[in-house]
């Protein structure tokens, strides 16, 4: 998101938020009106341009960055626009971190534990996230199959048993390819643990457990398919960290 594409208003309440983030992380939306003279609507416009979901999620990354005493050298010295670029991965980290659920890394690690065989289907730039899960899991002494070959997917997907597992890897989770292998797999009754972004996508509703990340509105790449894999990278890494710490192979 650029300045440029704010109004006025919003231009106004973006600067005096960014010059005055310990205040800001302390106000309610109506006192931000007050302070900064604009409307609250304004203030919610304002947020979600910039990539957030609205002023409590602004805030709250406010609250966590004071926690940890974050206060980064490259924001400080970086212009509007650069902040913006780096926001956008903070908020999709934050959010992402937030959708987690303990019961699902839980119930994942048992799904995985009992697998005879894990199958890893991913396409695109999600290929190597699912490599790196499939280097992780061998390490921990599991077999591991890693596909990214359209018609390899497809008839792999018809022949997998009950005793498998299929992990799927897919931002929009409407890959052409792995949802026609999903439902082959649904209608045998084979566990499938998908990571995505996207609720509405149809991976989600094939899944029989879904790790959901956050994915910004915000595109810098906006004529092609190359956004940013973090969310994915961010819950497949607590995947892969969470199985070596239960299954003992880690050392602590």
């Amino acid at each position: 998101m650029q300045n440029n594409d704010l109004s006025n208003a919003e231009l106004h309440l973006w600067e005096i938020v960014q010059n005055n983030p310990q205040k800001i992380a302390k106000m309610s939306i109506v006192k931000l009106s007050q302070f900064a003279h604009v409307s609250t609507a304004t203030i919610v416009r304002t947020m979600q341009k910039m990539g957030y979901s609205g002023y409590t999620s602004y805030r709250e990354s406010l609250k966590l960055q004071d926690r940890s005493n974050s206060n980064f050298d490259v924001l400080n010295d970086a212009d509007d626009k650069i902040k913006s670029v780096i926001t956008k991965n903070e908020i999709e980290m934050n959010n992402t971190l937030h959708n987690l659920s303990y019961s699902n890394i839980e119930d994942s690690i048992s799904m995985t534990k009992q697998a005879k065989v894990v199958y890893i289907f991913a396409r695109g730039l999600s290929e190597s996230i699912g490599q790196e899960i499939m280097v992780k899991l061998q390490l921990t002494g599991k077999y591991v199959e890693f596909h990214a070959d359209p018609n390899i997917i497809k008839t792999a997907s018809k022949r997998i048993k009950q005793d498998a597992l299929v992990i799927f890897i897919s931002l929009n989770g409407n890959t052409p390819e792995l949802v026609d292998a999903a439902k082959s797999l649904s209608h045998h009754d084979v566990p499938i643990i998908t990571f995505t972004t996207n609720p509405n996508g149809q991976l989600a509703s094939l899944s029989t457990l879904t790790f959901m990340g956050y994915m910004s509105k915000t595109n810098y790449f906006p004529d092609y398919e190359v956004r940013s894999r973090l969310p994915l990278q961010i819950m497949t890494r607590i995947f892969s960290d969470a199985y070596s710490v239960r299954t003992g192979f880690a050392r602590q």
